[in-house]
């Protein structure tokens, strides 16, 4: 009989269990697994409870069960985003001086915690989001750009684009002096009146709501004096531009802004308007071509050059060249040429130049396939030159690429006044095959009026990189040229072949030459 009670007693299990701060323990006469022993305890457990040993787990004599109440919390903070601050060479402070142009401003970023929580005490938390609630503006420091340029003499005036703001030197580089300093002229439109006194341009505005561009006419009185912009009544403009041989008169075309690139759909129109030249009130305005489709690709816009005593307008469209009756706005063509067809959201238009006589445009045309690819994708892009009656068409610059923009010298006098023969100046690529990419580098070349004797004057020397900058300004004298390379403004002087580097800080571009 004693024998037997011993052995009872030693089939007995004894488990303790330790749950939501309590130890107790239990006796089994035989195993059972542990989820079975927690479920005889009454113990429920949780979804992301942690049982040791594991639920599967046999219980034996002596074993202890622990239970860990395990739950998540969320938990979010918020911190701060530092700005950053960037400099930027600006012409109009002393080398080394510096000029805060916008004050820098914090963000805010909201940072979310997963916690675990095991019996009531934090054990761990793991990030599961990083949100910006307000994101840092960075602070823009100008600073004086550092060397210095020799003072160069500059016919006229000359107003260029300098990092969003309008500048203007006259009779000489030294004189460069900024006419804005917001930071907004987008360059869509910059223009100088004939007489080099009043200044056409476009600032942007606000980003319309359908994220398409924005911008706003503003006359400068006068160039010469440090009046503020003058707001004008048109918006959303494509190009604006002085009429010549027209008092204080605009021309104007528009846009409606629009989410899809390029930002706009352009109504094709063409506006006249005449403003008070102080207060840039409209004194009239008329419509000279009505808003229409454009022909091919026409949401990208119908370009307008005026001949040089603005009796004769000529329109470039995707397809060609022609004029535009200004009585009826209809439009005439005199070249035409397959439409170039972009990989982007671009189209190309020719830039169109007028001779001084008015009889003769020189312009760009998009040649025939120089291999196996479609007519469309065709890389050859000529130099022409047709007159104003369509009488003839001329390629006088072969294979110039399609950023070519040739322009006519003004007329160009000797020291004793006589008149001599105007030049003609255009780029010219280097590369045929890689002569779309924005990237691509050209030369600027002159040559006489028929396209002969043409040779580069910029850059000097073959070795430098090329001409990424499209355009490119003639002095009123014709004698030199304003251009930007690699960011800085620089006048090349067609008759001897030299060139002066007119500004240092890189932000240049869009120069404009007036009397």
């Amino acid at each position: 009989m004693a024998g037997c009670t011993q052995a009872t007693q030693q089939d007995r299990l004894i488990v303790s269990l330790m749950v939501d701060g309590r130890e107790r323990t239990f006796e089994y006469p035989s195993p059972i697994t542990v989820g079975e022993f927690l479920r005889d305890a009454d113990v429920t457990l949780g979804d992301l409870d942690d049982v040791n040993p594991p639920p599967f787990t046999q219980i034996a004599d002596g074993l202890r069960v622990t239970v860990v109440r395990v739950t998540q919390a969320e938990e979010c903070v918020e911190e701060i985003l530092p700005y950053r601050r960037q400099t930027s060479p600006y012409e109009g402070l002393q080398a080394g001086e510096e000029r805060i142009a916008r004050q820098g401003q914090n963000g805010v970023t909201q940072i979310c915690f997963s916690i675990e929580i095991r019996d009531g005490v934090p054990a761990g938390r793991t990030e599961t989001s990083r949100t910006i609630i307000t994101s840092p503006l960075d602070e823009i420091v100008y600073v004086g750009p550092a060397g210095e340029l020799d003072a160069v003499d500059v016919p006229g005036t000359l107003a260029y684009v300098n990092n969003g703001n309008a500048w203007v030197m006259a009779g000489s580089s030294i004189t460069r002096r900024n006419l804005t300093n917001t930071g907004d002229v987008d360059g869509r439109v910059f223009s100088l009146s004939p007489d080099g006194r009043r200044l056409l341009l476009s600032r942007r505005e606000a980003d319309a709501s359908n994220g398409g561009f924005a911008n706003r006419l503003y006359l400068i009185s006068n160039t010469n004096d440090n009046a503020d912009p003058i707001p004008l009544q048109p918006s959303n403009i494509l190009d604006a531009v002085w009429v010549p041989g027209m008092e204080n008169t605009i021309a104007y075309s528009t846009a409606e802004s629009r989410a899809a690139p390029p930002g706009w759909q352009a109504y094709n129109d063409l506006w006249i308007m005449r403003i008070d030249p102080e207060t840039g009130e409209a004194l009239s305005v008329q419509e000279v071509v009505e808003s229409n489709n454009g022909g091919f690709a026409g949401w990208w816009g119908t370009g307008y050059f005026w001949s040089p005593d603005g009796s004769q307008l000529a329109f470039s469209r995707a397809n060609g060249v022609g004029l535009v009756d200004l009585s009826s706005g209809e439009f005439r063509s005199l070249v035409q040429y397959t439409p170039f067809s972009s990989p982007a959201s671009w189209s190309w238009r020719a830039h169109v130049s007028w001779s001084a006589d008015g009889s003769l445009l020189l312009t760009t045309v998009h040649g025939a396939p120089i291999g196996s690819e479609p007519a469309e994708a065709s890389p050859a892009f000529h130099v022409a030159v047709t007159s104003s009656t369509g009488q003839f068409v001329a390629e006088i610059g072969e294979n110039a690429g399609i950023w070519s923009h040739p322009e006519y010298s003004p007329p160009v006098q000797d020291e004793a006044g006589a008149l001599l023969d105007s030049q003609i100046a255009y780029l010219r690529t280097r590369n045929l095959n890689n002569s779309i990419s924005e990237t691509a580098e050209y030369d600027l070349v002159i040559a006489d009026l028929d396209g002969s004797n043409d040779r580069v004057i910029f850059p000097p020397d073959p070795l430098q990189p090329g001409l990424t900058s499209r355009e490119f300004a003639w002095s009123p004298d014709g004698t030199s040229i304003a251009l930007t390379y690699q960011g800085s403004l620089w006048l090349v002087d067609t008759q001897a072949e030299s060139a002066y580097q007119l500004t240092l800080d890189g932000g240049a571009s869009r120069p404009v030459w007036a009397r």
